[in-house]
């Protein structure tokens, strides 16, 4: 699918959505975004411990947006952003499944970032009737590029 396709349907489910910033993404649509648009910027919100346990995205932008451990908030996280991001660049944001980057996505936006967006589903997904992640939705169970330690 095209760029501005995405983006379009990005743009259509954030006002189906009530979503006050530009637009909610797919974790496969997000992938494509980043790798085709210039200047495009995956910001990944989760905590150290995520990164470190769970698994990263190889060149993605790591800000915590809650510190580990205590989940408080990161007081540095929007100075970090604008060292990281500029301001006119489409920032996507991406946590465990949505919440956290839902929150990075509306206080970019406060902060005067033009083109911000949620990556639903997250790194992880939602959890499967067993409880689990990893196995429907999200990053990861979408095949898109991860490592862990």
């Amino acid at each position: 699918m095209a760029i501005d396709n995405i983006l379009k349907a990005a743009r259509e489910r954030a006002r189906q959505m009530g979503l006050p910033y530009e637009g909610a993404l797919l974790p496969q649509e997000a992938y494509q975004i980043w790798k085709e648009a210039p200047n495009a910027q995956l910001v990944d919100v989760r905590t150290r411990a995520e990164w470190d346990w769970v698994g990263r995205i190889p060149g993605s932008t790591e800000i915590e947006l809650l510190m580990y451990p205590g989940s408080q908030p990161n007081p540095a996280f929007l100075a970090a952003l604008a060292q990281k991001v500029g301001k006119d660049a489409p920032v996507m944001f991406i946590c465990r499944s949505g919440g956290r980057s839902h929150n990075a996505a509306m206080l970019a936006m406060q902060a005067g970032y033009a083109e911000c967006y949620n990556v639903l589903e997250g790194f992880e997904g939602d959890r499967d009737a067993s409880g689990h992640r990893n196995t429907q939705g999200g990053w990861r169970a979408a095949g898109l590029p991860w490592s862990q330690s």
